[in-house]
């Protein structure tokens, strides 16, 4: 078995098959039927496999069907995300998208009901694979369960077919859930093994085309049609040259590139990880995508078996499937490190590499208009006499205004809140732009969260794009009754966000009369970064000097070297101070943008608010000051990216 040299192909490997979505119990260790919460993940053996696969750095494309719905394009654009190529994702406009409902009993039991009558990737065909498409791949993986129809296994065969025409490597993943064969009823998704000769029969006449076999001990009884392990790998030898490759959970795994031995025991081995079993679902899926890298990687067979047993640690300790899988440098990472804790889900330092690696969407430059403003507009309303029932319509317009003119770019962004914006909070959700949301209470020293001090319950219901905003008052010098709550309470929101799977911005300003002071600002980060804070984003007023950015620069950078960086705040500040402000702090790589607010619609929004400005020239006005800023962000970044 020689895999084609990396260069020759575009894609590294091309799956085929299920895809669905996953909808997981959120309460583990209770009957499904008592779950009261699920959390959505793409799913589907081949899906999750090419989604682990790109994790660990291959180029991998999957080959299925959707339907032509939200569940559809949610798969799709899960994909987009996680950098997997989606040419091969067929949209069906006569059948929904397959469903899993799942949850964690306790260490042995996992149910799971497959919602499957009918669905879209069940509806896969010959005529959906390309050849052309085939063409690109060095490898080609198809599943069992996808020979489970005579529709679908047309469709594989054509796949494997096309695949060793053009040198590419054939790869079979067992798969192996009877239900899904029709045996059993639609409670008995959990069941991972009923013998079936027919099953067997179907398996045994694909197994010449394959040169891999993957499966667990269960699926290796149904592929080589006995429940002798020994009798089964035989009878798989017999029909194939395959290198078989077979998982033992907790015990590893074991390879057969050759004959099969007398015992079991004289097999290429690789021992297990001993952590802690959480989650069996989707840990195959990971182990796939392990092997697969280390294979595709150029790797020798025992190592590519390490890196394998490795994935399938990482997600055997987590929730979820495709989501659990490890990027490459978290799996280097455990490869190199290993890991204190028996339960990986509580290592604090793989956790913190899985969510950086892991993040939605690069965001290398942010220019936001921050109208997160809620007392002041309240006093700005009172100083001019209007009502406050004008403040959501005033935000309105200054949406409109920031769209008008910057709206299209990438680097759109919008700081508002969901007091007096809830209404372009739910127009400008889902259109690409940045966008971030004050959790604080405005002006308390401790900080308060406005939404209550369940913290974790207020972000359950905010949708997952959205970024945390807090903005905190605290200086070296406060006292233990201002920073022990204060920090409590940062370290809860902190926790929240990681399970709720939300961004954070940590906007501190520790002391309101020298917001430049960059040593200060420094030492407060510092403090942070002790009491176990890692926010994505810190916001932040310029630093008086260049020593204060660096000092900045360097506490960031060394704690945290996956931070995205540092948004610039403006603090109402003239125009001219900011011009100033941005042309410095574009020369300064760890700031990435800015949130500018109050002085770019507050003098508009007092004439407004006095009905001195209609709503078009408040607009116009907003979009001009607005532009303005991003042009001399832009050109004096444009200049320091020359210079270096």
């Amino acid at each position: 078995m020689r895999f084609l040299p990396k260069d020759a192909r575009k894609l590294d490997i091309v799956t085929i098959g299920r895809s669905s979505v996953d909808l997981y119990g959120q309460q583990a260790g209770g009957r499904l039927e008592d779950m009261a919460s699920f959390a959505k993940y793409i799913g589907g053996c081949p899906t999750n496999i090419a989604v682990g696969a790109s994790r660990l750095g291959l180029r991998s494309a999957v080959i299925t069907r959707v339907g032509d719905e939200h569940m559809g394009r949610f798969i799709r654009e899960q994909l987009e995300v996680e950098g997997v190529d989606t040419r091969g994702v067929a949209t069906d406009p006569a059948r929904l998208t397959a469903l899993v409902i799942l949850g964690i009993r306790d260490k042995e039991h996992f149910p799971l009901i497959f919602y499957r009558e009918n669905c879209a990737d069940m509806a896969l065909e010959a005529a959906d694979i390309d050849p052309a498409f085939i063409a690109e791949a060095r490898a080609v993986l198809v599943t069992g369960t996808h020979l489970s129809k005579p529709n679908l296994a047309a469709a594989s065969r054509r796949a494997m077919e096309l695949a060793r025409k053009n040198g590419a490597v054939t790869i079979l993943d067992i798969d192996y859930r009877p239900v899904l064969w029709g045996i059993g009823g639609h409670g008995t998704g959990e069941i991972r093994f009923v013998d079936n000769a027919a099953v067997s029969q179907h398996l045994m006449a694909i197994l010449p085309d394959c040169d891999i076999v993957v499966g667990t001990e269960e699926e290796v009884h149904i592929a080589g049609g006995s429940t002798d392990t020994l009798a089964a790998l035989r009878n798989i030898r017999a029909r194939t040259q395959a290198l078989i490759v077979m998982k033992r959970g907790p015990l590893g795994c074991v390879a057969y590139p050759a004959a099969i031995p007398a015992s079991l025991d004289g097999a290429l081995a690789d021992t297990g990880f001993p952590v802690e079993v959480y989650n069996v679902l989707g840990a195959g899926d990971g182990f796939m995508s392990g092997l697969l890298r280390g294979l595709l990687g150029g790797e020798d067979l025992p190592t590519a078996m390490r890196m394998a047993n490795a994935c399938g640690a990482l997600v055997v300790s987590r929730h979820g499937c495709a989501p659990a899988s490890p990027t490459w440098r978290e799996l280097k990472h455990f490869l190199d490190h290993g890991s204190a804790q028996h339960a990986l889900r509580k290592d604090a330092v793989l956790n913190d590499l899985h969510w950086s690696t892991t993040r939605r969407r690069a965001w290398p430059e942010i220019c936001a208009l921050a109208f997160d403003h809620r007392v002041q507009l309240e006093r700005l309303a009172g100083q001019t006499g209007a009502s406050q029932t004008r403040i959501p319509v005033l935000k309105r317009l200054i949406y409109e205004a920031a769209a008008k003119a910057f709206g299209d770019d990438p680097a759109f962004g919008i700081i508002l809140d969901d007091r007096f914006g809830s209404d372009v909070l739910a127009h400008a959700t889902g259109r690409g732009h940045w966008i971030a949301r004050p959790v604080e209470l405005p002006e308390q020293i401790p900080l308060v969260f406005e939404g209550g001090r369940d913290i974790g319950s207020v972000l359950r219901e905010w949708p997952v794009e959205h970024t945390v905003k807090c903005l905190v008052y605290q200086k070296p010098a406060d006292g233990p009754n201002i920073t022990g709550p204060q920090e409590d309470r940062l370290q809860a929101l902190f926790e929240a966000c990681r399970q709720t799977g939300h961004e954070l911005l940590l906007e501190i300003i520790p002391d309101k009369t020298r917001p430049g002071d960059g040593a200060m600002v420094a030492a407060m980060i510092q403090r942070y970064y002790e009491v176990g804070l890692k926010p994505d984003w810190w916001k932040l007023a310029a630093p008086d000097d260049q020593a204060g950015w660096s000092a900045i620069a360097e506490v960031v950078r060394s704690r945290d070297p996956d931070c995205r960086g540092v948004l610039l705040l403006g603090l109402d500040a003239p125009e001219p101070d900011l011009v100033k402000t941005l042309t410095a702090a574009a020369a300064q790589p760890i700031c990435r943008g800015f949130a500018i607010g109050r002085s770019v619609f507050s003098q508009p929004a007092e004439s407004w608010l006095r009905n001195r400005t209609d709503d078009a020239a408040f607009v116009t006005e907003v979009a001009a000051r607005y532009r303005r800023l991003i042009d001399v962000w832009r050109q004096a970044r444009g200049r320091h990216s020359a210079v270096a």
